[in-house]
């Protein structure tokens, strides 16, 4: 997914499962990729200005349908975790995702909130990622679509607490000022750093 030189980013409704035309290079992630924890380092959600230490934790669940083949699924428990600027309680939005396309989607997804949040739903697709492996600079850029409450908007995870290198953010950026997609080139201007303090949770 990332060359040496350059980082490869879709415009939004083009995916596997989406007509139309794929930047060259782009594949969707693996579903045991997208798994486990990400840090929010990055973003251009208003909301996520007021908090810290950021995280989203993907687990697969059990496919809608029965006839799915054995590993895969077309649905995933979603769990964001946070903190305000000025506190150490940690709030939880719960969740589930289902792949747009059914079974074999990976990077166009449907929110919808678990309990009293079952009210609320979104849209989110993948729209690059990069697997550096074990304890190097792996991410996700993931992108929003307006809802009721929310403008769109791009997030950037890493998945080590550590965050992503200047470098990469930077190659982030300049790929998501490319992108052919009208809001994509305008968010790309207005990205922020989210806070990360990882010790105010005990997290290694």
């Amino acid at each position: 997914m990332e060359s040496k030189s350059s980082v490869i980013l879709r415009a939004p409704g083009v995916s596997q499962n989406v007509q139309g035309t794929q930047p060259q290079g782009y594949s969707p992630p693996s579903l045991p990729f997208l798994q486990g924890t990400w840090h929010v380092t990055h973003s251009t959600l208003p909301m996520w200005r007021s908090k810290r230490n950021v995280k989203i934790t993907y687990e697969a669940l059990a496919p809608s349908t029965p006839d799915a083949a054995p590993g895969q699924t077309d649905r995933l428990d979603d769990v964001v975790s946070y903190q305000a600027l000025d506190s150490d309680k940690v709030h939880t939005v719960h969740g589930v995702d289902k792949a747009s396309g059914g079974i074999g989607t990976t990077d166009v997804w449907d929110w919808r909130g678990k309990g009293w949040l079952m009210i609320a739903s979104s849209h989110w697709e993948v729209l690059g990622w990069a697997d550096k492996g074990a304890g190097q600079d792996s991410w996700v850029v993931t992108y929003f679509a307006k809802t009721l409450f929310t403008p769109a908007g791009i997030d950037f995870y890493s998945r080590g607490k550590e965050g992503l290198s200047e470098q990469t953010v930077q190659d982030i950026k300049a790929a998501l000022a490319r992108v052919e997609n009208e809001d994509v080139r305008r968010l790309s201007s207005e990205v922020f750093e989210v806070k990360m303090d990882q010790s105010a949770q005990g997290e290694t």
